[in-house]
């Protein structure tokens, strides 16, 4: 992990320094980072008085101001007592449970929740992947599991996999971090490996449906890597495209909102300006994000500019019986 730049801000806030300072590191960092903070403004202001907090964020794409508002909890991790107080007032007026850490541990919780989120997730998808083989159903199984407090429904939500700019890179990071701490997580290697596993699972569904992917025109619903933002980042969606073009398929594309950033990573793929013209002589339809104006859409007239009426939600989006009653060849994830 490059850190070369938090270390730069180091250096040039040891430089300023006059008087005593908390310096409260907001990043996900690698643990011991803040600790190397603190380290580094006194090698170049040995006089410099300072405390360095860790303060991560939890904030969601797509609800970053709500959850900077109503935040579940806030972890502060302090080097000494000197810097509770300052923290405390500051978050006063939120009125969220305050959690006071060492500064490593609280450095840890954000790569440790967001890796258990996507162990979560990849655990569904493994949940998912027997409910298929037995004739079970995921959501059924998920409701049932998520109804014990221990557990929770959050994140049970079967589909083709994790993406984003925050999952895959604090897994990995977390992967490192413990490497380098003499630990081999294997527990977080598998959740990776599940998650690469699911996207290639659901494209051996389509290829299995259409036997050949060479000059099949296929529909894609959805580029963002989650609905209600733009972002495009290790999207799910753009690997399943990329992965189509490369077996020959011609994509016709839609999103609500991430069509511009994904242009350039799938250009050879057709982007349309609503989502009824990816059906036009498709194959086949896939959804691939969860948005949620895709549950009602005038499904009956995409039928009828379809070519064949395949239809994969890879998001579990839609009721099966519903679409199997429309006339749809439907396929889910997990049943």
């Amino acid at each position: 992990m490059d850190l070369s730049f938090v270390e730069g801000v180091a250096r040039e806030i040891a430089v300023h320094i006059k008087d005593y300072r908390i310096v409260v590191d907001k990043s996900t960092v690698p643990v011991k980072t803040g600790e190397k903070v603190a380290q580094t403004i006194s090698r170049y202001n040995p006089g410099a008085d300072i405390d360095v907090v860790s303060n991560p964020e939890f904030l969601r794409e797509g609800s970053a101001v709500e959850d900077l508002m109503k935040p579940d909890r806030i972890v502060i991790g302090v080097s000494s007592e000197r810097a509770i107080g300052p923290m405390k007032e500051i978050y006063e007026p939120f009125k969220a449970p305050i959690f006071f850490t060492d500064l490593n541990s609280a450095e840890l919780i954000k790569h440790a929740a967001n890796s258990f989120l996507a162990l979560k997730i990849s655990y569904i998808n493994a949940v998912a992947a027997i409910c298929e083989a037995s004739g079970a159903n995921v959501e059924q199984v998920a409701d049932g599991m998520g109804a014990d407090k221990r557990i929770g429904r959050a994140f049970l939500n079967a589909g083709v996999g994790y993406g984003g700019s925050c999952f895959p890179k604090d897994i990995s990071a977390f992967i490192h971090i413990s490497d380098q701490l003499g630990y081999d997580f294997r527990l977080l290697k598998e959740v990776e490996a599940i998650n690469r596993d699911q996207q290639e699972r659901f494209l051996k569904k389509i290829r299995e449906a259409l036997w050949v992917l060479r000059h099949k025109k296929i529909g894609v619903l959805g580029l963002a890597f989650k609905g209600n933002t733009d972002d495009v980042r290790s999207s799910v969606a753009i690997n399943i495209v990329r992965q189509l073009l490369a077996e020959g398929a011609a994509v016709r594309a839609y999103d609500p909102k991430a069509m511009e950033k994904a242009r350039p990573l799938i250009p050879e793929a057709t982007l349309v300006a609503t989502p009824e013209e990816v059906a036009d002589g498709a194959d086949a339809v896939l959804i691939l994000t969860e948005w949620n104006e895709f549950k009602s859409l005038p499904w009956p007239a995409i039928k009828k500019r379809m070519l064949s009426p395949l239809l994969f939600d890879g998001r579990n989006l839609l009721k099966r019986e519903d679409m199997r009653a429309l006339g749809f060849t439907y396929t889910g994830i997990g049943h």
